[in-house]
């Protein structure tokens, strides 16, 4: 399945090439509270949220332990940002809250019930109503987002990195909720997602298996017979344990709009870029030149739009073959970010490290604010306070029947 992908959107860039590290480290760290085999804790000020067990499970642990958050943050996006906004749907413009509904009932047979049971959860454990959960989760579905990656001998020692600039809507105060979410899945890998309290799909993670990704939105609008963007990225997450497992998660389901990925393999040095719709879907290696992407460079994957495109491709060319974690984090700086950047990350997925920085609560870019540094494989090995509080978890009986 091949063609080439629509006009990049403004909002978003991707890149890829090879980067060094340097090594996150934790100043402080304390234990908020615990709920089954899921905790809470602030390290350095940032929530890291613990989550383990079946979908139903991690979702109640969410809600049980972000409770003021989830609440806080799905009532300003629902009600009052939500109540502001337009969307244009084709030649209708309705409400958020509308919008989302018509696409909530049109991705219903798509929507991998194992998410249903974790935004359940999640409802349960907040004590809120499931249909503002499901609206809220489908969100990313309606605003698109953005991401990088890089690799090889563009970098000072090879090691693969994996960059991700978001830019998107930093007036509607995601920052104040932001979470970094590691996962154990019953059955499924041990994960990292970049968040926000409430939501459990994602656009930038990594995996236990050393698989990163990042997306970017596109066109396509009105196209939602697939499954929601958020959950394949998530699902790539759970299930992914190469590059090439990745890339069939999305040629073997039913995709919605226009997206783009880049997602890295840090256990072969593999990355690639993917342009995707409800229709069709097309690789881009690293290196490969494309008629909207004129300027490729070798073991780089860049994509992104106009200037930004331009200025990223020139900063690439000029470090090539010195790249750090330090200097590749500067590549996200502005204006390769936009106003509007929500959060970037940097992921060296061989080690499992990632540094994180969000914007702002007065929405200064996130480009601008510290960056946090975390690795996937020691926060696994963190244990919570045993004098925590702790919340119950509801009974296996309260749980299977919730979730038929």
């Amino acid at each position: 399945m091949s063609r080439n992908p629509r006009r990049l959107s403004g909002l978003c860039f991707l890149l890829l090439l090879t980067l060094v590290c340097f090594t996150p480290v934790v100043a402080s760290a304390q234990t908020i509270a615990r709920c089954g085999e899921g905790w809470l804790e602030k390290i350095d000020g940032y929530y890291v949220l613990h989550l383990k067990g079946t979908h139903y499970e991690m979702g109640y642990q969410q809600g049980a332990l972000l409770k003021e958050d989830v609440r806080k943050n799905m009532y300003n996006l629902l009600n009052e940002k939500g109540d502001m906004t337009l969307i244009d749907l084709g030649p209708v413009k309705l409400k958020p809250r509308q919008a989302i509904e018509t696409v909530v009932q049109i991705q219903k047979p798509y929507t991998p019930q194992k998410y249903v049971d974790e935004m359940r959860g999640l409802a349960a454990g907040a004590e809120i109503a499931y249909e503002d959960v499901r609206a809220t989760n489908f969100i990313p579905e309606m605003f698109h987002c953005s991401g990088f990656s890089i690799a090889n001998s563009a970098t000072k020692d090879g090691t693969l990195y994996h960059g991700r600039v978001l830019d998107y809507a930093c007036d509607w105060g995601l920052q104040d909720h932001a979470v970094l979410v590691v996962a154990e899945p019953k059955g499924g890998i041990p994960f990292v997602n970049v968040s926000y309290a409430g939501f459990i799909g994602s656009v930038t993670g990594m995996n236990m298996q050393s698989v990163s990704i990042g997306e970017m939105g596109g066109r396509g609008l009105g196209h939602w017979s697939g499954v929601p963007m958020a959950f394949l990225v998530r699902e790539v997450l759970e299930t992914a344990k190469d590059l090439d497992e990745a890339i069939a998660v999305f040629r073997d389901n039913y995709r919605t709009c226009e997206y783009y990925y880049v997602i890295a393999d840090g256990k072969t040095n593999r990355s690639v870029g993917m342009a995707t719709s409800w229709e069709k879907m097309e690789l881009i290696q690293p290196g490969e030149a494309h008629p909207l992407l004129p300027n490729p460079v070798k073991d780089s994957a860049l994509l992104s739009a106009g200037d930004r495109y331009q200025e990223l491709s020139k900063r690439v060319k000029q470090g090539y073959g010195e790249f750090t974690a330090e200097s590749a984090i500067e590549l996200m700086s502005r204006p390769v970010a936009m106003k509007s950047n929500l959060h970037n990350v940097l992921f060296e997925p061989k080690s499992t490290k990632l540094w994180v920085a969000n914007a702002s609560s007065d929405g200064k870019p996130a480009a601008n604010q510290k960056y946090y540094g975390f690795q996937l494989s020691e926060l696994l090995k963190r244990k919570p306070d045993s004098s925590a509080p702790v919340y119950p978890m509801p009974t296996g009986q309260a749980v299977s029947q919730k979730t038929e």
